[in-house]
């Protein structure tokens, strides 16, 4: 199929109104949200659903998010409304908050890969939620990538990925955050499945403690079934391969480059990923500056962009790990997805040296 691309920025009524109907017919459609570009269906329609898996080449095993376009919607999708869930979406809603309690009947069990939960988040951005409106049913929507890939953050990264498999791509420009939504459960303790935005320390402060999921930094378990999207083993990666460096700026940045130039003796090309305060300790060496380590909002907003950029012309990328205090969280979690938890320790590194 021919797949068009429509700016929401020049024609968003008539993209808008286009892609609620083919919503409405069973068909996909990416549009832009304030953190990466989805690839919607209709979340009430299993069959419309399984055709987002086709697309991206994903096994049905990983559960989808479903957006709504009212805070009302929710009781729909919900078997009820437990009193906790009420100041979380009166605080964060709409914007990159999802959240996960027990589905009503409503729900098929493509979009909760069997398990009886479902999650919904109400997004921001204007363009997805005048389609939600216009389209009149939940929109069912992981990112609009290849399986496995770093998520979309605009239009163009969609097309590169669904270009004939998609009848339209909505372009809103770029996302605001870079990385999918917080994902937090009610069932049970209130527990973090996915970092994102909104940190755990923002999330206390509304509704008291809250739990960190054991595989935020770490692998799924063998027998552990992923209840949230992005708790896969390896996600978000390009091309290259990807090694996280941690430890301190100074030691990070002396095992980067030691391992840069043995990767380069041994034929390799490689490419560094730094932040704002190490960048100067690479000259001479291929590096690109993707933020600030200081304030890793910054980091998150480019992690994808840069890793779909540099990822398709370089055979390693050597990345510096950061703490995981607030956004550090989510930046280190989509880290270390793509590098399919491929982690060195500087200090340990550079001893053996």
């Amino acid at each position: 199929m021919n797949t068009q691309v429509i700016s929401t920025i020049l024609q968003e009524e008539a993209g808008t109104t286009l892609g609620a109907n083919l919503i409405r017919s069973g068909e996909l459609v990416a549009f832009p949200t304030e953190t990466v570009y989805g690839l919607g269906a209709n979340g009430l329609d299993g069959e419309a659903v399984n055709r987002i898996f086709e697309a991206k080449g994903r096994p049905n095993d990983n559960p989808l998010i479903l957006h709504i376009a009212k805070k009302s919607d929710l009781k729909k999708l919900w078997a009820h409304v437990p009193d906790r869930a009420l100041p979380l979406i009166e605080t964060f809603w709409p914007g990159p908050l999802t959240l996960i309690f027990q589905k009503a009947e409503i729900v098929p069990y493509e979009v909760t890969a069997g398990l009886e939960t479902v999650a919904v988040r109400m997004p921001s951005d204007r363009t997805a939620r005048a389609l939600i409106r216009k389209a009149d049913v939940p929109i069912a929507a992981p990112s609009a990538n290849r399986s496995g890939k770093p998520s979309p953050t605009n239009a163009q990264h969609v097309l590169d990925d669904m270009d004939d498999r998609i009848p339209l791509i909505l372009d809103g420009g770029d996302c605001k955050y870079g990385v999918e939504s917080t994902v937090l459960s009610l069932v049970g303790e209130p527990t973090i499945l996915r970092p994102g935005a909104v940190t755990k320390e923002m999330l206390e402060a509304v509704i008291g403690p809250v739990q960190l999921a054991g595989s935020i930094l770490k692998p799924l378990g063998d027998r552990e079934v992923a209840a949230s999207p992005g708790m896969k083993y390896k996600h978000y990666a390009p091309d290259a391969e990807v090694i996280v460096v941690d430890g301190t700026p100074e030691e990070t940045a002396r095992c980067v480059l030691s391992l840069y130039y043995d990767l380069l003796e041994a034929g390799k090309t490689v490419e560094i990923l730094s932040t704002k305060q190490t960048h100067f300790r690479y000259r001479g060496a291929s590096a690109t500056e993707i933020g600030d380590r200081e304030h890793p909002e910054t980091l998150c907003a480019n992690l994808f962009r840069v890793l779909r950029e540099i990822g398709a012309s370089c055979d390693v990328i050597l990345a510096e790990g950061i703490e995981t205090g607030e956004e550090g969280l989510a930046y280190m979690n989509r880290l270390l997805r793509a590098a399919g938890f491929h982690r060195i320790n500087a200090h340990a590194e550079l001893l053996k040296k």
